[in-house]
Parts: structure tokens; sequence; C-alpha cells
């Protein structure tokens, strides 16, 4: 089967460039019910609805994600919400609680409810005891191996199964983390992560006082008397933000607890994802931005439409998606033990490239097209336009301001540039179309 393949949409514009770079599918949250309540376009109602009468017309899908852990104050106002969105008829609710897909089914019994990926589906009796219960479709756990995926598509064959295969990771059960709240007083699961895992820090050494507390080692004078060694090495963390105020953290051989995690990047999984079955691949990045959509739909496509047509994986696309911002790329737990040639791959000297968006096409005419710029370039630079239907790239000989006046440099955002291109291409074409300059480190 041919997966359906998922992208994220936080605003308008990025589900029409994941429409245009190829993706059947996005996903929304519902304003204030759920984990993505910032930079989220769609808390307008009115906006709502356009983003899923837009998808209907194209024949694509729109998810709404509606799966907060609600304490009784959000449970009192969720029906009356909910009740205009369902006459917007979105394709399935991603929902987690029991008591509001419990509500949901009293209400309106025929709207579809995907199990979100915070309720923790970890194995086969679970997906099957949400099947039983009405659930169209299951999104897994990212903590499961690509075998347990398979065995539960074989033990419960009558349930959809959805898996993420791109984006951020967090520091603990498929997004069930408190860190936010610890450190800010804003909850997770109620839709107000900081993002807190993700913020720059600085360890600093440290020891234990007569206390018990942990401070600085620069500012501590010990007891003269012996210590035991601890078992796992203590360090203070101080986030970039808040100089002087220091966070406990341990680290041993496996590392440090409240790190960074690296991004999720399983491209090269779709072949095996497609062949057990799994209906839909998920790409993770709510509030990123319509570049990012666009090229993690234009590659997750073709390797959906590599492996539907029997093609070889190819190595190319982890490396396109390796020019994309990341915090270094994972498996996840797909595999215990990545094979070789895919560890080398990652270390080499591909890594040396990278990529920066630096502008929208927003007008093509006789060969030239016009630009609207977000980040600098100039003539000499290798630049890819990225378009739907295939990319192209081109070293910049020249370049004109908009009154066609010759510059050596497009300095930034807020200018509007022309480009002259080798042969003429159609309007059509160049609609979404993105510009990426090459960055050599």
């Amino acid at each position: 089967m041919i997966p359906e393949l998922l992208s994220p949409a936080g605003s308008l514009r990025n589900m029409r460039y994941a429409f245009a770079y190829g993706a059947d599918a996005v996903y929304a949250g519902q304003p204030r019910y759920s984990l993505r309540v910032r930079n989220n376009e769609f808390k307008d109602l009115e906006t709502l609805g356009s983003g899923i009468e837009e998808a209907h017309r194209q024949n694509k899908k729109f998810y709404l994600a509606s799966n907060i852990s609600p304490h009784n104050d959000k449970i009192r106002s969720y029906l009356r919400d909910l009740a205009p969105v369902i006459e917007m008829k979105p394709d399935a609710l991603i929902m987690a609680d029991p008591g509001l897909m419990m509500l949901v089914r009293e209400n309106w019994p025929d709207m579809p409810i995907h199990l979100s990926v915070q309720a923790n589906a970890v194995n086969w009796a679970s997906v099957k005891f949400w099947h039983q219960n009405g659930i169209q479709r299951v999104i897994l756990s990212r903590e499961l191996a690509l075998d347990e995926i398979e065995e539960i598509r074989q033990r419960v064959p009558e349930m959809e199964i959805e898996v993420f295969v791109h984006g951020a990771l967090c520091i603990a059960y498929s997004g069930r983390c408190l860190l936010s709240g610890y450190m800010n007083h804003r909850d997770p699961n109620q839709g107000a992560c900081t993002n807190a895992c993700r913020w720059k820090y600085q360890a600093h050494e440290a020891k234990e006082d007569e206390n018990g507390d942990l401070v600085p080692v620069q500012t501590y004078i010990p007891e003269p008397q012996p210590e035991p060694q601890p078992v796992t090495e203590p360090v203070l963390l101080q986030q970039a933000q808040r100089p002087g105020e220091f966070m406990p953290a341990y680290e041993d051989e496996h590392g440090t607890y409240i790190m960074n995690s690296k991004d999720l990047r399983a491209v090269q999984h779709i072949e095996r994802l497609a062949a057990m079955g799994v209906h839909s691949l998920k790409i993770e990045g709510r509030t990123k931005s319509h570049y990012y959509v666009a090229r993690t739909a234009q590659v997750y496509r073709q390797a959906i439409d590599d492996a539907a047509h029997g093609k070889p994986f190819d190595m190319q696309l982890m490396d396109k998606l390796e020019t994309l911002a990341n915090r270094g790329y994972t498996e996840g737990f797909y595999r215990r033990h990545p094979p070789k040639e895919y560890q080398n791959y990652e270390m080499g000297l591909n890594n040396a490239q990278q990529q920066q968006f630096v502008g929208e096409i927003v007008d093509a005419r006789d060969s030239v097209i016009t630009v609207d710029v977000k980040n600098r370039f100039e003539t000499g630079d290798t630049l890819e336009l990225m378009m739907p239907g295939g990319n192209t790239r081109f070293t910049l000989k020249t370049l004109s301001d908009k009154h066609g006046k010759a510059i050596s440099a497009a300095p930034g955002s807020g200018h509007r540039v022309k480009i002259p291109l080798d042969q003429p291409l159609a309007e059509s074409a160049l609609k979404y179309g993105l510009l990426v300059k090459d960055i050599h480190a």
C-alpha cells in the first residue's frame, strides 16, 4: 500500500506549501485544546474553516489535534468550543483523553477519532482495545522499534496505523513531560510547552556542600573531611538567559538527562514502513517555517513514491534533509544498531555543506523571476530553486533590483530582486517556488 504523507500546518501558508510539495494531509491544533497553543494561526475559527475547506477542494485531508489532557475547567467549555469546529467537518480529531473521547462519541458519533501519540500506545493489545472502542487510527508511540510496529500491524490489521518519521523528539515518553512546568510554570500537557529541554545551557562543575546542596565548584570551600565519590558526576546547568540560576543535573556514561535530543529522521525506513502496511507517515513541526514544511514534504514524497515503484532508497534524500536546520539526526528507536554505512554517511563530508532559505518566488515572466528576499545572497552564490515539480541548481551570475538596476547582492528581508534564468519556466511551475543558497563551512 502507499502510505499517506502527513505534514504539519501551523498556518494556512504552511498548509498550502505542504500540499504543493506532496503532502496528502495536514494536521493543525484546535485552539485551547491542543498541545501547541503558541504560533497557531488556526486559533481563529474563520481561518480554521478556510483551511479545512481549501484542503477538501484539493481532495486532501485536514486533521485537528484536540489532544490536551484537560483539567475540569477545560472540560466545562470543551463541547461548547468544539461544536462549531465539528460543523467545519475536519477529517478526524486527534485525541488522547478518554473522557473527551467519550463526550465526542456521545455528541457526534460519526466523528472519526485518531488516538494521539500522547496516549502512548506501545503494544498490540492496547491498539486492539482502542479499536474495540471505536478509534479509527492509532498514532503509535515514538519509542517503538520497526519489528514492534510490524507485529502490531499483523495482530490488529483492522486498525489504521500512523507513525512519526521526522522532527523534534521530546526528552520524555512521547511528550508526557513536566520540565517546562517545573521551570517556567507553563504546563506542556496543557499546550503551553516552552521547549525548556531545547534551550542553550552551560554546564558548571559542581560539588555538594555541607547542607547536601549542589553549588558551583568555584564558590565552594569544602570541609576538611573525606567524601565518598558519587556514582554519577554532578553538574550544574545555567540557561543562557538566566545567569546565576543553577539547576542540578547528573551525568553518567549515558549523558546528561536535561539536554537536547537529536531530531528524528527516518526517511531511510519508508520502504519497510510502507511494506508492512503503515497507513500514515507523520512529520512533526507545527511551529516550523513554510520552507521546512516544503522541504520535508518534498523529500518524503519522493521516498514514498520511490518505494511504491520498487526503486532502491536514494541516500541523497538524507543529504537533502541534512541541509535543514537540525540538532543532529537520529533514527530514534526504530533500530538499536544502525548499519555501518548509515553511521559513516552521517559523519561524512556532506555535513560541511548546509543551506539557507533566502527567498520566495513572487513572479515569473520572460525567463526572469522576482524574489521576495528573506536572507542575504549575492552573485557567485550557488542557489537551488525549489519547485513542486522539481528543483534546479545554478550559480548566480547576474542580479538586479526591482527597478532593473544591476546589483551584486540581495541585502536581506524587505527587498525584492530579479534573477534571469537560463530557460523560461511556466509561472505555474514556480508557484510556491522557494530559493535556497548553499553555505560551505
